[in-house]
């Protein structure tokens, strides 16, 4: 008998990337194909140490009250009519907008291990990583979020059966193994800790930034450094990954703190990142200071938005020039102004209690342009 063919390795050849319907390389490239968040059955995730060490202590205690409670239709309502305007806006600006199933998340799911309810599928930015033409399902660390690329299944295999290569990094056991015992947010100039181990690879999709070959990674309480070294060897010698040293207490994905925005140019919240302290590489590129985020005075969004104030620079390149912000951050909107950028007000206020903004709300499948590189 004969004995199987070993499989073929991953096509390089330039002119099959571009036949793939999934070919992204960087955060500013024109985007000609998005995929876009649902609120459908958004639930209050179930209460979990990994959860909860992102936010006070009193909205912890809450949070695990409403646990696996679909959220409520005051919240829903305005971030679900907010979402359907940024939708009519890519749309008319004639990119392709691609969504996941409806998912009632309420429903209880199990492991050998553990139980939980799922929480929403509103930001396929944390659980899908593009990386030229390959989508990598990425190994989240909240259990609340295990089956939670289920929604996207029909959009992976139709790109898979297009030509997109389709990658699931390994799914972690979610173990206690994996939690700090006992951990406590560290306090203003304690030393820097994490509730993760590194007992396994784990990973957000949105701890990561890309600028061609180089993707950029900040290390949080969803990212150890087990899963930021399978991510550098899975992608082999083409890409460099490098890691940007946050100020925050509660690291939690890197697109409130580190935006590239356009070749040589990053955005950076001054409150997180020492512009002294980057990567030595990012030398030769202009670094643009956040403005100070506008006020938000609805008391409802102050207490259950999980991402805090720097949303503002959440924001979603269609072009090099034209960029999506929050309408309301009027400081934001200026400053892009005087950078060189034409900012394209937009309303998704409301989508914080959900998980972000533009950035986060979005997955780039498709951006017009070719892998290369933008560091010496």
């Amino acid at each position: 008998m004969r004995p199987p063919r070993p499989p073929s390795p991953p096509s390089t050849d330039p002119a099959a990337a571009q036949r793939s319907p999934v070919s992204s390389h960087n955060e500013w490239d024109p985007l000609e194909e998005v995929v876009v968040g649902r609120l459908d059955g958004a639930t209050i995730p179930t209460d979990h140490p990994v959860v909860t060490c992102n936010v006070p202590s009193w909205a912890g205690r809450l949070q695990g009250l409403a646990a696996g409670l679909h959220y409520p239709r005051r919240l829903i309502g305005p971030a679900q009519d907010e979402l359907d305007g940024f939708v009519e806006l890519l749309e008319s600006l004639g990119i392709t907008v691609r969504r996941p199933e409806p998912v009632d998340h309420k429903r209880r799911f199990a492991t050998p291990d553990w139980s939980a309810r799922g929480f929403c599928n509103t930001c396929p930015r944390d659980s899908l990583l593009v990386v030229g033409d390959e989508i990598i399902e990425t190994p989240m660390a909240w259990p609340c979020r295990y089956f939670e690329t289920h929604s996207y299944r029909a959009l992976l295999k139709d790109y898979f059966r297009r030509g997109a290569r389709w990658t699931s990094a390994p799914k972690p056991q979610l173990t206690d193994d994996l939690f700090e015992p006992d951990f406590s947010t560290p306090g203003e100039g304690e030393p820097m800790r994490y509730i993760l181990t590194e007992f396994e690879p784990v990973f957000d999709a949105a701890d990561f930034v890309r600028a061609g070959r180089d993707l950029f990674v900040t290390r949080s309480n969803v990212t150890n450094r087990t899963g930021i070294e399978w991510l550098r060897r899975h992608l082999g010698p083409g890409y460099r990954i490098h890691e940007i040293e946050s100020g925050c207490r509660t690291p939690m994905h890197i697109d409130t703190t580190f935006m590239p925005l356009a070749p040589g140019k990053v955005l950076i919240n001054p409150a997180y990142v020492d512009p002294d302290r980057l990567p030595e590489a990012l030398r030769s590129w202009d670094v643009l200071v956040a403005p100070e985020p506008d006020p938000i005075d609805e008391r409802l969004l102050k207490i259950t938005s999980m991402c805090g104030q720097w949303l503002s620079m959440n924001v979603l390149m269609v072009d090099e020039k034209r960029v999506i912000a929050e309408r309301h951050h009027t400081g934001m909107l200026r400053a892009l102004e005087r950078w060189g950028f034409e900012p394209i007000p937009c309303d998704l206020l409301h989508y914080a209690p959900f998980g972000g903004s533009f950035h986060c709300a979005t997955l780039d499948v498709r951006r017009r342009g070719t892998l290369e590189s933008y560091l010496p």
